[in-house]
């Protein structure tokens, strides 16, 4: 059974940070933010600072087992002529040194300054550069290197993800770091795991396959478990905000083999909750995932529990638009697809990668490229939906569905109509679905 008031009163009681501690870290952020625009030497350097990772992604969760909450900020500095990439870190840690307040809170990590407030949570301050040739950097100390990054680029990635799934994907990844924290059976940076269950949402009927929180973990945790069946050895896991940046460094093989051998059980295990039909057997099921903490609302939990989820709608079809459920094929998944999108060279605009730009101007091209796991030979294609009153005006609303005929595996198309529209892509073999992407494309 789906238990849905279980779920809402389980993560708004048990999993969720609670807002008096959001607001807590909002005024601790200031504090720190402060203490650096306020240092001689840093201070000049200041460009900006931004939440980023769980934080930013509003997936944080209570701590658990005697752990701190961690939150993450982005601090933006200038490019300095001279310095090598690890001044950054060392001249950040000794703008914290220089304050009585963080002199003893403050600890340098590889990528971070961390401010730590013992037995609550700790703050990593990583430093963030944009260099003169375009590229976002944070340093790695030990290396002295400058490593690619494009935070808002995940950031935007994650959204476009649980946009997909009605907000259902954050809490599925609020619950999978609940369950790590809470069994402590298997071992996973936030930011991997975050990657590994976002790439798993896809666009094939997606109002009925994440239509709540527990029909969304059941699903995501299943097509988790079939894709890292395909995978013995830790494949690469590249950042989807930085394509060429990958997270491998952060794990190794046997945390991985063992979070495959984990995530396989939980998804067992999930499956069979959901679908025992005597609530008892069911909520008994549950709790072997979750533990007795998840359990029958009280009266008290009621009255804060939201309403039931309910599925958002389909936007208005445009005229010519097609889903690819609809076209006779049949839902294998298992595997993976990402779509790269790259703004082409126009005297006198930006151009690069998409999702580093974030946004794109009328009148320029964009190709589209695909990267997947799927052997040949496969039928690859394509959705192009824009959307707007430019485009409904000049009766140019698309949404039509192509084959890929010629295998380029890319596709170039044209910005003319200002909205937030959006590029799909299916890869098909044998008359089965194997794998879809989602890509939003904003015009300016």
């Amino acid at each position: 059974m789906k238990l849905l008031a279980y779920f809402d009163a389980f993560l708004k009681g048990t999993v969720n940070l609670n807002q008096t501690r959001l607001g807590q870290l909002d005024d601790r952020v200031r504090a720190i933010t402060s203490t650096l625009k306020g240092d001689a030497q840093i201070g000049e350097l200041y460009v900006d600072h931004s939440p980023q990772g769980s934080w930013a992604h509003r997936t944080i969760i209570k701590p658990l087992n005697n752990h701190e909450f961690d939150a993450d900020i982005l601090l933006q500095l200038n490019e300095v002529d001279g310095w090598d990439p690890k001044e950054y870190l060392r001249e950040t840690r000794a703008a914290f040194k220089r304050s009585t307040t963080y002199r003893p809170k403050v600890t340098k990590k590889n990528r971070c300054c961390r401010i730590t407030y013992a037995g609550d949570c700790h703050v990593d301050v990583v430093p963030y550069v944009v260099l003169g040739d375009g590229r976002e950097v944070i340093v790695n100390y030990a290396e002295n290197e400058f490593e690619e990054t494009n935070p808002k680029g995940f950031t935007d990635w994650m959204k476009e993800k649980d946009d997909l799934t009605n907000e259902n994907l954050r809490r599925v990844i609020r619950l999978l770091k609940y369950v790590r924290d809470y069994k402590q059976t298997f071992t996973i940076p936030s930011v991997i795991l975050t990657t590994l269950l976002g790439e798993r949402v896809q666009a094939w009927d997606a109002a009925s396959r994440y239509s709540d929180t527990p029909t969304a973990l059941k699903t995501i945790l299943s097509d988790l478990s079939s894709w890292l069946d395909l995978y013995p050895l830790m494949p690469p896991l590249p950042d989807p905000g930085c394509p060429q940046t990958t997270f491998n460094h952060r794990w190794n093989q046997a945390q991985y083999e063992n979070f495959r051998k984990k995530i396989k059980l939980y998804s067992e295990w999930a499956r069979e909750a959901y679908e025992e039909e005597e609530k008892t057997t069911s909520l008994a099921a549950w709790q072997r995932i979750f533990g007795t903490s998840f359990h029958k609302p009280s009266i008290a939990e009621k009255s804060l529990t939201a309403s039931p989820q309910r599925p958002s709608p389909r936007e208005d079809r445009a005229p010519r638009e097609q889903y690819i459920e609809e076209l006779g094929f049949s839902w294998k998944g298992g595997h993976s697809l990402r779509i790269d999108a790259e703004v082409l060279p126009h005297k006198g605009f930006r151009n690069g990668s998409l999702r580093h730009l974030r946004k794109v101007r009328t009148l320029q091209d964009l190709e589209f490229s695909i990267t997947t796991d799927v052997p040949e030979p496969y039928e690859l294609y394509w959705k192009v939906r824009n959307r707007g009153a430019e485009a409904e005006d000049h009766g140019q609303l698309r949404g039509e569905i192509f084959l890929d005929k010629e295998r380029a595996r890319k596709r170039r198309e044209s910005t003319r109509w200002k909205g937030r529209h959006y590029v799909e892509a299916y890869i098909v073999k044998n008359g089965k679905v194997l794998a879809t992407d989602h890509h939003e494309v904003e015009i300016t």
